[in-house]
């Protein structure tokens, strides 16, 4: 039997952040933004470890003063992804997990489902009908159903998938297109932004030049699929709310409140 996998949660914290200036320093519910996500991460038993990627002194010094570990990585650095990549240069583990430092509503639940498809030895499983030999998984993701005031939001990422999980596409549009209204409308899903990477895929990331598809949709994951790694997409019932306006920010400070009044919801 294999020995189990090493994981440390790796939380890429910008404080240079465009849509909501300086987010994860930001108070909810009566702490940093930050600190709930760290907090929420330190829940999850099936990561060995935890460590905030600040691409600041300030948001390593809000850290140092919490108790948190961190890592500073340089402000140049163009996506959570690369801070993540910086720290596995320093600190080794067999699968990072990037833990986007505006979700505070990460649950246990996620990391185990994004965490399961690595038990398998390939990506896939089943009789390639071309050339190509299956794959290990490189990379894992998460989806969960789309809302209907989400179909068309370009803020909610969709995803689509083959029939083996593997991320065929990912998009701002409301993929895929239901052309024919006479038919059943088809299930969407909503990309959740949690990856967890081993360590070989990691380190192609940076010399991956960033791709049309990532530049056109501003969605990273994209140059990973271009350049023919594997994503899985493992379901998950729980969805989250990232933090990227200020509407964001009231959504996330009420469920937190409801939650802290009541931890059994």
């Amino acid at each position: 039997m294999n020995p189990p996998l090493r994981t440390l949660g790796v939380i890429p914290a910008r404080l240079a952040s465009t849509r909501l200036p300086r987010k994860v320093l930001r108070e909810v519910a009566g702490r940093p933004l930050l600190a709930w996500v760290v907090e929420a991460a330190r829940a999850c038993p099936q990561l060995d470890g935890v460590i905030v990627a600040a691409d600041s002194e300030e948001v390593a010094d809000l850290c140092h003063s919490l108790g948190f570990p961190v890592q500073l990585t340089s402000p140049s650095l163009a996506s959570g992804t690369d801070r993540v990549h910086a720290v596995a240069q320093l600190l080794d583990a067999d699968i990072y997990v990037n833990i986007q430092g505006d979700e505070p509503l990460l649950r246990p639940e996620h990391i185990a489902a994004l965490l399961r498809p690595f038990a398998q030895s390939d990506c896939g499983g089943v009789e390639a009908a071309s050339a190509r030999s299956a794959r290990q998984i490189d990379i894992a993701t998460l989806k969960v159903r789309c809302t209907a005031e989400n179909i068309a939001n370009p803020n909610a990422v969709k995803v689509a998938t083959d029939a083996d999980g593997r991320a065929l596409y990912f998009s701002r549009a409301t993929i895929p297109y239901h052309r024919d209204t006479t038919d059943p409308v088809p299930q969407y899903w909503k990309h959740i932004g949690l990856y967890a990477y081993r360590k070989s895929a990691l380190n192609l990331f940076p010399s991956l030049h960033a791709s049309a598809l990532e530049r056109a949709e501003r969605l990273e994951q994209l140059r990973f699929l271009e350049n023919g790694l594997c994503i899985h997409v493992e379901p998950t019932e729980y969805d989250t709310i990232g933090v990227d306006t200020e509407a964001d920010l009231r959504l996330v400070e009420a469920r937190l409140r409801a939650l802290h009044a009541d931890p059994s919801r």
